[in-house]
């Protein structure tokens, strides 16, 4: 049974409600899932539970005002002048509104004003200015899947952008999730999705029937009024489609309008990208941390792009990097170019000026362009010539394509400064855009505005001189307006085209069809000037469609000249080094430094060096904890993401092969919403690993097995590193603190072990940082501890205990590691037990024994381990 003071928040049925409130509920049952601002003159107002948690979400004041069907109407509302602001704030919290806006005209409306839902705002659509970040795409995304994997289609609305993917496996679309990060996912209303899709952001469950992929073909045929798919590569994509038609039908029920800016689909293929599972760009932090630095991320310290666009464009790269060796080629040459002529500081210094075109484009496009956007878009074209100028000379494939990409607009330029204020107003609404001189008849409504009071003085003089009339004057009151005033005594005198508008005590006051003509004119004028700029206002947007894909291709070439510039001033500013790939395999790094750590600390970087090639596959690295092992695995995984991108790198000297996937496994952590420990996160991590990476990947695998007990962990580590060395042929580094895996790296095994070192320096502990071949000798873990803070009692109790487990050690026989080591009962290392005690336990049956028996076996054999 429904609670019943739920019941009682309900409204009354509509049929019971005042006009008004029937018209909001008209409106809200076809949006009964979203807030609804309901714009009531010069507010937005919410009512019933969209008012409760409104004022909830908002912080804003629940009132309750007037009645309807006999019940007060809970109630809250924000000025529509401010409503960016709240806007953003519901955003950000994931919920949509619906704007349902007056288009009626109140002066001419026979009883209550219509009112329509003109757009709904919702994460993944937005597109104004305010509520988005400048520097993050704002994506949304749909999900469509069938028997043999998964489609996905995401647009940026504000920038103009839409792709299309098919991925198999959940694993896969885990990984591009983690890749796309979208604010808005759109999924079946379907039981079995799997985790990572149902824990996706602002998730929505749409009716199944529009994600299929039949309906969906004709959809998108006739949104881009083409024959068929091939040219966008869809054509055998049913998933993709099936996701694409679910993207772009949400598109158009939440803007209700045309999008003419999203001309075009691409298909992302899988194939083209270097894979990165979502736990790899979780490890090497790529973008975020745990912590929320973004400072101390790849993007915090190799983003200085100028531009929020080409900010968002280098996010974009960094967590796709290319296989394609001829485009990432051709961006280091365009980076070095750029060096050699100095040219990355001149274009820097001009796009200092240069705004979001991207995402202005899309406003135009969508007509909610603000004054300030075209006065910043007439600006940076306004930068072209001088850009074009700095790319001439130089000899750059890449360059030269931007330079062509860049094209003409001087024309639109010109178009923008006649049309427009130097310095406009924020909103159209207010007037003053169109620059003086653009029109003669806006011209003329504001000199009627502004300058009425010299017309009267001028018509003043002029009749007074056709009369005679000395005391002739010319005036207005607001009740009957402009008119002609000459006294009693002199109304004799009054022309016959002088026609009688008012007579009082000592005076007559006339019109004539000139000062009518003028009246009418001043009165309205103020209103036709505002109808007459937003004409031409939207004229000035109409000019701009005209040649929307080409300044959005001005707007892509400015974007990655952006990026260039920055890779150009970070390896500068970061003595980093152009690397050269090549297409035989193997990895080369001389001097290799980690981008981030290097960046945050005061002290110099110790470089280190790393070869792969077809003898050596796998590295096991052992060294003592807060030694480096985890910096230098994670550095080497970055300067190859970094080359692949087209970025300079912190080495001397890097030379990288052909890399399809870079796999972590790096630190610990548990997944209690999932119901996974530490070690099932581990395990699943490992796991995915073996089954995916191929002799063309790059593996960084750390502490594998230290999750469980010493025993299970170290065999699972040994298997792991064989499977890898052996059956995946990866080139890996293999962090560990068991010193029994450094047996692994036999002749022909493809397995070499190198070591991170630490001295004893008095009572301080001294590390090195510095990679050397061989294993270490020891792991210097009370040490560790001691710098970590441990007490002296329990760290006296440990070298105790230390001691004695050495010793144990040493009279201990030593058993081999090996696969047939593995097999036996027995157990190795420091906790191997004696022959005799396994002898003996080999010999007890535990069926055949009593109680008291048993107990005194454990005595025994307590006594000979």
């Amino acid at each position: 049974m429904p609670d019943t003071k739920e019941q009682s928040r309900k409204p009354a049925p509509a049929a019971e409600h005042t006009p008004l409130m029937k018209q909001f509920f008209a409106a809200k049952a076809e949006h009964p899932d979203v807030l609804l601002f309901f714009r009531m003159g010069d507010f937005y107002e919410l009512f019933f539970d969209d008012a409760r948690k409104a004022a909830r979400l908002l912080d804003i004041t629940l009132t309750q005002r007037g009645n309807s069907a006999g019940q007060p109407i809970p109630m809250a509302g924000v000025p529509h002048h401010a409503a960016e602001g709240y806007l953003a704030r519901l955003v950000a919290l994931g919920e949509s509104v619906a704007i349902c806006e007056q288009i009626g005209d109140p002066a001419t409306s026979k009883g209550i004003v219509e009112r329509k839902v003109v757009r709904i705002v919702t994460p993944g659509t937005v597109t104004d200015e305010a509520l988005l970040d400048e520097r993050r795409d704002t994506l949304l995304l749909a999900i469509s899947r069938g028997k043999h994997g998964y489609g996905l289609a995401w647009a940026d609305l504000a920038s103009g952008r839409l792709r299309a993917n098919e991925v198999v496996g959940e694993d896969a679309l885990e990984a591009e999730l983690a890749r796309l990060q979208p604010a808005e996912t759109l999924i079946a209303d379907e039981d079995g999705w799997p985790a990572c899709a149902l824990e996706s952001r602002g998730l929505r469950r749409r009716a199944p029937w529009l994600f299929d992929a039949d309906s969906g073909r004709r959809q998108l045929l006739q949104f881009f009024a083409v024959h068929d798919l091939t040219a966008f590569g869809l054509d055998e994509r049913p998933l993709a489609i099936a996701a694409a038609a679910a993207v772009l039908g949400y598109i158009e029920e939440t803007q209700k309008q045309r999008l003419p800016h999203l001309r075009s689909i691409a298909l992302e293929t899988s194939s083209e990208a270097i894979a990165m599972n979502a736990a790899t760009r979780r490890h090497l932090e790529l973008d975020s941390r745990v912590d929320g630095d973004v400072k101390a991320t790849l993007l915090g310290v190799l983003d200085s792009t100028v531009t929020p666009m080409g900010g968002r464009l280098l996010r974009r790269w960094l967590h796709r990097p290319l296989r394609d060796r001829r485009v990432v080629g051709e961006r280091h040459h365009a980076v070095q170019t750029l060096i050699e002529h100095r040219a990355d500081d001149a274009l820097r210094e001009a796009f200092r000026s240069l705004g979001d075109m991207e995402r202005i484009l899309s406003r135009v496009a969508l007509r909610s362009a603000r004054p300030r956007d075209l006065s910043t878009l007439r600006d940076g074209l306004s930068l072209l010539p001088a850009v074009r100028e700095i790319l001439a000379p130089l000899d750059s494939p890449r360059l030269a394509a931007l330079h062509a990409e860049l094209g003409e607009h001087d024309a639109t330029a010109h178009a923008l400064r006649s049309a427009i204020v130097a310095q406009p107003p924020l909103l159209a609404r207010d007037g003053g855009v169109i620059a003086d001189d653009y029109d003669v008849e806006l011209d003329e409504l504001r000199r009627l505005s502004t300058n009425a009071d010299q017309f009267l003085i001028d018509l003043e003089a002029r009749e007074r001189e056709a009369t005679g009339i000395a005391n002739l004057k010319v005036g207005y009151n607001r009740v009957h307006g402009y008119f002609i005033e000459i006294s009693k005594g002199q109304s004799d005198r009054a022309p016959v085209h002088y026609t009688r508008r008012q007579t009082l005590t000592g005076a007559e006051r006339y019109i004539t069809e000139e000062l009518k003509g003028f009246e009418d004119k001043v009165l309205s004028a103020r209103e036709r000037a505002l109808a007459r700029e937003k004409l031409l206002y939207d004229g000035v947007l109409d000019l701009l469609n005209a040649v929307l894909e080409p300044l959005r291709q001005c707007a892509l070439a400015l974007s990655e000249l952006d990026v260039l510039a920055g890779f150009a001033e970070r390896a500068q500013a970061l003595d980093w080094n152009r690397p050269t790939l090549r297409d035989d395999p193997g990895i080369r790094i001389e001097r290799g430094r980690h981008p981030v750590v290097e960046a945050l600390r005061d002290a110099p970087f110790e470089p280190n060096d790393l070869v792969f090639d077809d003898a050596t596959r796998m590295y096991v690295i052992t060294g003592p904890n807060m030694g480096g092992k985890s910096t230098f695995m994670r550095q080497n995984a970055l300067i190859v993401l970094l080359a692949c991108i087209g970025s300079f790198v912190p080495a001397s000297r890097a030379e990288i092969g052909p890399i399809d996937r870079i796999l972590t496994r790096i630190g610990a952590g548990d997944d209690l919403a999932r119901g996974q420990s530490t070690f099932m996160v581990e395990m699943s991590e490992t796991a995915y690993i073996l089954h995916h990476a191929s002799e063309q990947s790059l593996v960084l695998m750390d502490e594998i097995g230290r999750g469980t007990s010493t025993y299970d962990g170290l065999a699972l580590a040994d298997a792991v590193a064989r499977q890898l060395a052996a059956a995946n042929r990866s080139y890996t580094l293999f962090a560990t603190h068991y010193f029994e895996l450094t047996a692994l790296a036999e002749p022909g095994s493809g397995i070499a072990n190198l070591h991170l070192d630490a001295v004893e320096h008095g009572d301080a502990l001294v590390f090195m940082h510095a990679v050397r071949p061989g294993p270490a000798n020891r792991s210097f873990g009370l040490q560790v501890a001691a710098l970590a803070g441990l007490p002296k009692a329990a760290l006296q109790q440990a070298r105790t205990r230390l001691a004695e487990l050495e010793a144990q050690s040493r009279d201990a026989p030593h058993v081999p590691l090996s696969a047939a080591a593995l097999d036996q009962p027995q157990q190795f290392g420091l906790f191997a037990p004696s022959s005799a005690a396994l002898d003996a336990l080999a010999g007890i049956d535990p069926d055949e024994l009593t109680p008291k028996q048993a107990l005194e076996a454990l005595y025994r054999l307590k006594a000979l381990a």
